[in-house]
């Protein structure tokens, strides 16, 4: 029902917006977005990371501690007045000092680079031609002609700095010490007067392992450069009215499977995109679209992960030549729910996993 409102308050304002140019001829049953080309030029900034992010590994070492341990070395057991007992010998083994293990870090190594940016793209500009031989006008504009000539684009190229190998750690176990004590055990008892012996230990140490080796990681941030480009925002010139599948004026679901906790495309996903939205898009027309979470992590974490999954939707369109002006683009985090797994309520994976989607709808061009 809320899906239907939006839609109904959509197209009315749109209406509203849009009411002085509205398309010539409509069939009935279309729905129409506006399509607009505007040239406007602007500055950016963008960072070019010159050094990658990585991780550098602190090392403990194994701690022990030495405990003490009764051990029987005498089972109790019976003597005869007439016959002795008879013992034998009985060795047995034990940890004096348990196994454990070392930890060796491999250091992250890196490999020097370069990476081109465009810096201003390419154009072209209106000249004027010098005057033709054999002109028998004094007009200093007459006998001549304007040329549109190209100008190339502009690029720079500055040295960055690759991650070629992240750091990693080497465990190599080390042997603990193995000892044995001797116990006396009884091979034939009395054979008459029974007399009663008592059992005989022995206080022996240990070294047991108290906390094996382990490693701390912190992270090293990347470091950036910032470069100023100069982008066409919008090719102006033209304005026009497409007609679309109406369903697309409302959100369309694109079923890609998003890992929990993770804003990866694989190539299942592009393969939807390709399918599903490139079509629409090299069309001319704009879209939303929207990205969303379950409920599991903090809020501000799921809203994060949302925007980065808005992006690498619009990253990928990017990539494959769509017009950066034709996207819009917005995470909503945990806010729209579609079923019960909110805070505290117990869900299986799959009904977490409807949370977990990405919507777009067409939308008029500003």
């Amino acid at each position: 029902m809320k899906k239907n409102l939006f839609s109904l308050a959509f197209l009315m304002i749109g209406a509203v917006a849009f009411g002085q140019d509205l398309p010539i001829n409509p069939e009935p049953g279309k729905c129409y977005v506006r399509c607009k080309t505007p040239d406007v030029y602007q500055n950016e900034t963008i960072q070019v990371a010159v050094a990658p992010e990585y991780k550098r590994i602190v090392t403990f070492p194994a701690q022990y501690r030495t405990i003490q341990e009764k051990v029987l070395i005498k089972e109790a057991g019976q003597e005869l007045l007439v016959v002795p007992a008879v013992w034998g010998t009985q060795e047995v083994t034990y940890f004096e000092k348990e196994d454990g293990s070392k930890l060796d870090v491999q250091k992250a190594t890196f490999l020097q680079g370069f990476e081109t940016v465009e810096t201003k793209a390419a154009s072209a500009t209106w000249q004027m031609s010098e005057k033709l031989p054999g002109c028998e006008s004094n007009d200093p504009e007459d006998c001549r002609y304007w040329c549109y000539k190209p100008l190339p684009a502009e690029f720079k190229t500055m040295p960055v700095e690759k991650l070629q190998n992240d750091a990693r750690v080497i465990r190599t176990p080390i042997l603990g010490v193995r000892k044995t004590y001797q116990r006396k055990v009884m091979v034939k008892p009395a054979e008459t007067t029974i007399v009663q012996t008592e059992a005989e230990y022995l206080t022996i140490e240990k070294t047991v392992l108290v906390k094996d080796a382990y490693t701390e990681e912190t992270i090293v941030p990347a470091v950036y450069r910032s470069v100023t480009k100069e982008i066409l925002v919008k090719k102006g010139g033209l304005t026009s009215w497409k007609p679309v599948d109406c369903e697309l004026v409302d959100n369309t679901p694109l079923p890609i499977n998003w890992d929990f906790s993770s804003y990866a495309l694989n190539e299942g996903a592009k393969r939807i995109i390709d399918a599903r939205l490139l079509p629409i898009l090299k069309t001319g027309v704009a879209v939303f679209i929207e990205s969303h979470t379950d409920m599991r992590g903090t809020r501000r974490d799921n809203q994060e992960l949302s925007d980065k999954r808005a992006k690498a939707v619009t990253d990928y369109l990017i990539s494959e030549g769509i017009d950066p002006s034709l996207i819009y683009a917005k995470g909503f985090g945990e806010s729209r729910l579609l079923n019960k797994c909110s805070d505290d309520v117990v869900c299986s994976e799959a009904e977490h996993a409807i949370n977990r989607r990405t919507t777009f709808r067409v939308v008029n061009q500003k």
